[in-house]
């Protein structure tokens, strides 16, 4: 895993830019940063808000504050439609607040979100290859999995069919 605060080359270089950067950033209001997990949404946002000396704010820890739960337990118990119109209206308590944001890796994919993070400030996407982002989450939570089912290229009826198969020889 790469150590903290060593993301190389662009597109993190920003960090290092110029006050008229800075002040151009400044203007846009709120900052959404969207991105897959482990591209670095919290540890650049935190960077970034330090720099512009602005708030850093994480949706998801917002979630979790406002239900008095953690995110794995808002799905437990309200799904993931619960969890969307939670992270939904968080965000919509957030727009237009001068801060950098981080979001959860599925947030933007939501409909309708993507415009509405446009029309309240600039959105940052984070991106990073797959290989980044396996070094930077790492696979050590997969690894006492009870099967493994390898997607790419795939159609969704194919998985499923050999997934029913591996259960039912596992049974």
């Amino acid at each position: 895993m790469k150590e903290a605060g060593s993301f190389g080359s662009p597109p993190f270089s920003f960090l290092g830019l110029g006050s008229l950067a800075v002040i151009l950033v400044r203007m846009a209001g709120t900052i959404w940063l969207v991105g897959m997990m482990g591209a670095g949404k919290s540890a650049v946002g935190e960077a970034l808000a330090a720099k512009l000396g602005i708030p850093f704010l994480d949706t998801d820890a917002e979630i979790e504050h406002g239900a008095g739960l953690s995110i794995p337990k808002i799905f437990e118990a309200e799904g993931e439609a619960g969890f969307r119109a939670r992270e939904r209206g968080v965000i919509a308590g957030l727009a237009g607040k001068r801060a950098v944001i981080s979001l959860g890796g599925g947030a933007i994919a939501q409909p309708g979100q993507a415009e509405a993070l446009a029309a309240g400030g600039t959105v940052v996407y984070l991106r990073a290859t797959v290989e980044t982002l396996v070094t930077r989450i790492g696979q050590d939570d997969y690894e006492t999995a009870s099967l493994v089912i390898d997607t790419d290229g795939r159609e969704i009826e194919a998985l499923a069919a050999e997934l029913a198969k591996q259960l039912k020889d596992a049974a």
